[in-house]
Protein backbone atom coordinates (compact mmCIF):
# COMPACT_ATOMS: atom_id res chain seq x y z
CA UNK A 1 0.00 0.00 0.00
CA UNK A 2 2.74 2.35 0.57
CA UNK A 3 4.41 1.75 -2.82
CA UNK A 4 0.93 2.64 -4.19
CA UNK A 5 0.60 5.74 -2.66
CA UNK A 6 4.35 6.99 -3.00
CA UNK A 7 3.70 5.83 -6.96
CA UNK A 8 1.11 8.14 -7.17
CA UNK A 9 2.70 10.88 -5.25
CA UNK A 10 5.30 10.41 -8.30
CA UNK A 11 2.93 10.36 -11.08
CA UNK A 12 0.87 14.16 -9.40
CA UNK A 13 4.13 15.70 -9.19
CA UNK A 14 4.94 14.68 -12.64
CA UNK A 15 1.36 16.15 -14.22
CA UNK A 16 1.96 19.53 -12.12
CA UNK A 17 5.24 19.83 -13.92
CA UNK A 18 3.29 19.22 -16.95
CA UNK A 19 0.63 21.25 -15.86
CA UNK A 20 2.81 24.34 -15.23
CA UNK A 21 4.89 23.85 -18.24
CA UNK A 22 2.04 24.30 -20.10
CA UNK A 23 1.23 27.40 -17.74
CA UNK A 24 4.09 28.75 -18.31
CA UNK A 25 4.07 28.17 -22.54
CA UNK A 26 0.81 28.99 -22.74
CA UNK A 27 -0.19 31.48 -20.21
CA UNK A 28 -3.28 29.98 -19.92
CA UNK A 29 -5.21 30.01 -16.45
CA UNK A 30 -4.78 26.86 -14.96
CA UNK A 31 -3.98 28.43 -11.39
CA UNK A 32 -6.95 26.06 -9.78
CA UNK A 33 -5.79 22.84 -11.49
CA UNK A 34 -3.01 23.10 -10.47
CA UNK A 35 -3.78 24.27 -6.74
CA UNK A 36 -6.30 20.98 -6.91
CA UNK A 37 -2.88 18.83 -7.87
CA UNK A 38 -1.21 20.49 -5.14
CA UNK A 39 -3.62 18.82 -2.62
CA UNK A 40 -3.77 15.38 -4.28
CA UNK A 41 -0.14 15.37 -3.97
CA UNK A 42 -0.20 16.46 -0.09
CA UNK A 43 -3.19 13.73 0.86
CA UNK A 44 -1.14 10.98 -1.10
CA UNK A 45 1.91 11.83 1.44
CA UNK A 46 -0.24 11.89 3.98
CA UNK A 47 -1.61 8.71 3.15
CA UNK A 48 1.97 7.45 2.85
CA UNK A 49 3.02 8.70 6.43
CA UNK A 50 -0.42 7.48 7.92
CA UNK A 51 0.49 3.79 6.22
CA UNK A 52 4.06 3.33 7.45
CA UNK A 53 2.85 4.57 10.88
CA UNK A 54 0.49 2.20 11.08
CA UNK A 55 3.15 -0.39 9.67
CA UNK A 56 6.56 0.39 11.80
CA UNK A 57 3.88 1.19 15.59
CA UNK A 58 5.60 4.43 16.06
CA UNK A 59 6.13 7.98 14.02
CA UNK A 60 8.36 7.76 11.05
CA UNK A 61 11.23 9.24 12.11
CA UNK A 62 14.11 6.68 12.40
CA UNK A 63 16.04 7.59 9.07
CA UNK A 64 16.48 9.89 6.48
CA UNK A 65 14.01 8.12 4.09
CA UNK A 66 11.25 8.89 6.39
CA UNK A 67 12.60 12.31 6.99
CA UNK A 68 12.31 12.61 3.52
CA UNK A 69 8.81 12.04 3.62
CA UNK A 70 8.01 14.49 6.44
CA UNK A 71 10.20 16.98 4.65
CA UNK A 72 8.14 16.93 1.12
CA UNK A 73 5.16 16.90 3.20
CA UNK A 74 5.69 20.48 5.18
CA UNK A 75 7.32 21.65 2.04
CA UNK A 76 3.52 20.98 0.73
CA UNK A 77 1.83 22.99 2.98
CA UNK A 78 3.71 25.72 3.06
CA UNK A 79 3.54 26.10 -0.65
CA UNK A 80 -0.19 25.82 -0.13
CA UNK A 81 0.03 28.87 2.26
CA UNK A 82 2.80 30.83 0.59
CA UNK A 83 0.55 30.73 -3.07
CA UNK A 84 -2.33 31.97 -1.86
CA UNK A 85 -2.88 35.42 -3.43
CA UNK A 86 0.03 34.79 -5.84
CA UNK A 87 -0.48 33.19 -9.04
CA UNK A 88 2.54 32.14 -10.15
CA UNK A 89 3.50 28.79 -12.91
CA UNK A 90 6.58 28.94 -11.75
CA UNK A 91 6.42 28.94 -8.23
CA UNK A 92 4.09 26.12 -8.83
CA UNK A 93 6.70 25.02 -11.07
CA UNK A 94 9.43 24.87 -9.09
CA UNK A 95 7.80 23.51 -6.12
CA UNK A 96 6.74 20.42 -8.35
CA UNK A 97 10.64 19.92 -9.65
CA UNK A 98 12.31 20.34 -6.24
CA UNK A 99 9.83 17.38 -4.72
CA UNK A 100 10.48 15.46 -7.50
CA UNK A 101 14.06 15.91 -6.78
CA UNK A 102 13.79 15.18 -2.78
CA UNK A 103 11.30 12.05 -3.72
CA UNK A 104 14.23 10.63 -5.94
CA UNK A 105 16.49 10.95 -3.51
CA UNK A 106 14.44 9.19 -1.26
CA UNK A 107 14.01 6.04 -3.27
CA UNK A 108 17.51 5.48 -3.28
CA UNK A 109 17.66 5.68 0.52
CA UNK A 110 17.31 2.48 2.77
CA UNK A 111 13.06 2.16 3.72
CA UNK A 112 12.84 -0.79 5.67
CA UNK A 113 10.49 -0.77 8.96
CA UNK A 114 12.39 -1.04 11.93
CA UNK A 115 12.52 0.21 15.78
CA UNK A 116 13.87 3.07 16.78
CA UNK A 117 17.73 3.12 17.42
CA UNK A 118 18.79 3.89 21.35
CA UNK A 119 19.92 7.26 20.21
CA UNK A 120 16.61 8.13 18.75
CA UNK A 121 14.88 7.12 22.01
CA UNK A 122 14.49 10.09 23.61
CA UNK A 123 11.76 12.50 24.40
CA UNK A 124 13.50 15.12 22.15
CA UNK A 125 13.03 13.61 19.03
CA UNK A 126 9.45 14.74 18.43
CA UNK A 127 10.65 18.63 18.78
CA UNK A 128 13.94 18.35 17.46
CA UNK A 129 12.55 16.68 13.98
CA UNK A 130 9.12 18.52 14.00
CA UNK A 131 11.16 21.67 14.13
CA UNK A 132 13.51 20.66 11.29
CA UNK A 133 10.68 19.89 9.24
CA UNK A 134 8.99 23.35 9.68
CA UNK A 135 12.51 25.41 9.13
CA UNK A 136 13.74 23.69 6.06
CA UNK A 137 10.17 24.29 4.55
CA UNK A 138 10.22 27.68 5.36
CA UNK A 139 13.57 27.50 3.35
CA UNK A 140 12.45 25.65 0.83
CA UNK A 141 10.09 27.96 -0.15
CA UNK A 142 12.05 30.71 0.46
CA UNK A 143 14.22 29.35 -2.74
CA UNK A 144 11.49 28.90 -4.96
CA UNK A 145 9.98 32.13 -4.28
CA UNK A 146 13.62 33.16 -5.21
CA UNK A 147 13.44 31.36 -8.48
CA UNK A 148 10.34 33.52 -9.07
CA UNK A 149 11.63 36.53 -7.94
CA UNK A 150 14.75 35.84 -10.71
CA UNK A 151 12.63 35.52 -13.47
CA UNK A 152 11.02 38.84 -12.81
CA UNK A 153 14.31 40.69 -11.34
CA UNK A 154 14.52 42.00 -15.14
CA UNK A 155 11.35 43.41 -15.29
CA UNK A 156 8.97 46.15 -13.17
CA UNK A 157 6.72 43.42 -12.71
CA UNK A 158 3.72 44.22 -10.62
CA UNK A 159 3.65 42.11 -7.33
CA UNK A 160 7.72 41.43 -7.10
CA UNK A 161 8.33 43.81 -3.48
CA UNK A 162 5.40 41.59 -2.61
CA UNK A 163 7.45 38.14 -3.64
CA UNK A 164 10.73 39.66 -1.86
CA UNK A 165 8.30 40.65 1.28
CA UNK A 166 6.99 36.58 0.96
CA UNK A 167 10.86 35.88 0.78
CA UNK A 168 11.93 37.64 3.16
CA UNK A 169 8.89 35.83 5.75
CA UNK A 170 10.02 32.78 5.10
CA UNK A 171 13.60 33.27 5.97
CA UNK A 172 12.44 34.83 9.19
CA UNK A 173 9.98 31.83 10.08
CA UNK A 174 12.72 29.36 9.51
CA UNK A 175 15.57 31.14 11.04
CA UNK A 176 13.81 30.86 13.85
CA UNK A 177 12.92 27.31 14.16
CA UNK A 178 16.42 26.38 12.54
CA UNK A 179 17.91 28.09 15.68
CA UNK A 180 15.35 26.11 17.90
CA UNK A 181 16.66 23.08 15.69
CA UNK A 182 20.34 23.25 16.91
CA UNK A 183 19.16 24.23 20.25
CA UNK A 184 16.91 20.80 21.06
CA UNK A 185 19.68 18.98 18.95
CA UNK A 186 22.12 20.37 21.53
CA UNK A 187 20.46 19.27 24.16
CA UNK A 188 19.35 15.69 23.15
CA UNK A 189 23.49 15.01 22.06
CA UNK A 190 24.21 15.88 25.69
CA UNK A 191 22.03 13.83 27.19
CA UNK A 192 22.97 10.77 24.77
CA UNK A 193 26.86 11.44 24.51
CA UNK A 194 27.66 13.55 27.36
CA UNK A 195 28.51 16.86 25.27
CA UNK A 196 26.63 19.66 24.28
CA UNK A 197 28.51 19.90 20.64
CA UNK A 198 31.35 17.63 18.90
CA UNK A 199 31.80 19.40 15.54
CA UNK A 200 30.11 16.00 13.99
CA UNK A 201 29.97 16.76 10.55
CA UNK A 202 25.80 17.56 10.45
CA UNK A 203 26.42 20.13 13.30
CA UNK A 204 28.94 21.79 11.45
CA UNK A 205 27.13 21.95 8.54
CA UNK A 206 23.63 23.05 10.59
CA UNK A 207 25.87 26.19 11.72
CA UNK A 208 27.22 26.79 8.51
CA UNK A 209 23.25 27.35 6.74
CA UNK A 210 22.35 28.86 9.97
CA UNK A 211 25.16 31.28 9.21
CA UNK A 212 24.35 31.58 5.79
CA UNK A 213 20.54 32.87 6.50
CA UNK A 214 21.78 35.06 9.74
CA UNK A 215 23.98 36.71 6.85
CA UNK A 216 20.71 37.33 4.29
CA UNK A 217 18.50 38.55 7.32
CA UNK A 218 21.55 41.14 8.66
CA UNK A 219 22.09 42.36 4.86
CA UNK A 220 18.74 42.32 4.59
CA UNK A 221 17.64 44.58 7.65
CA UNK A 222 21.23 46.90 7.59
CA UNK A 223 21.84 47.17 3.79
CA UNK A 224 18.35 46.90 2.37
CA UNK A 225 19.27 44.06 0.07
CA UNK A 226 16.71 42.84 -2.41
CA UNK A 227 16.46 41.52 -6.22
CA UNK A 228 18.86 39.22 -7.76
CA UNK A 229 21.40 39.42 -4.88
CA UNK A 230 18.96 38.41 -1.71
CA UNK A 231 17.03 35.56 -4.16
CA UNK A 232 20.50 34.20 -4.87
CA UNK A 233 21.60 34.14 -1.50
CA UNK A 234 18.45 32.13 -0.07
CA UNK A 235 18.86 29.63 -3.36
CA UNK A 236 22.35 29.04 -2.42
CA UNK A 237 21.48 28.78 1.60
CA UNK A 238 18.47 26.15 0.36
CA UNK A 239 21.87 24.21 -1.67
CA UNK A 240 23.29 23.91 1.65
CA UNK A 241 20.34 22.96 3.51
CA UNK A 242 19.83 20.17 0.77
CA UNK A 243 23.63 19.32 1.35
CA UNK A 244 23.66 19.35 5.34
CA UNK A 245 20.58 17.18 5.07
CA UNK A 246 21.31 14.84 2.15
CA UNK A 247 24.86 15.14 0.77
CA UNK A 248 26.61 14.85 4.66
CA UNK A 249 24.65 12.08 5.49
CA UNK A 250 25.54 9.92 3.18
CA UNK A 251 29.23 11.68 2.12
CA UNK A 252 30.21 12.40 5.45
CA UNK A 253 28.59 10.01 8.09
CA UNK A 254 29.32 10.80 11.70
CA UNK A 255 27.13 10.55 14.73
CA UNK A 256 24.19 11.98 13.31
CA UNK A 257 23.71 9.40 10.35
CA UNK A 258 20.33 7.32 10.49
CA UNK A 259 19.99 5.88 7.01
Amino acid sequence: MENLFTDLVFILLLLLTAVNLFRLWTERDLSKISQLILWLTLAAIVAVIVVRTAAAGRVPFANLYEFALLFSCGILVFALWVRQGLDSSRLDLSVAVLLLIIIAISTTLPSELGPLMPALQSTWLHAHVATAVIAYGCFALAACLGVVALSRSQQTAPGLDEIENRIYRMVVLGFIFLTIVIITGAVWAEEVWGNWWSWDPKETWSLVTWLIYAAYLHARRSYGWKGRKSAWMVIIGFVIVMFTLFGVSILLPGLHSYL
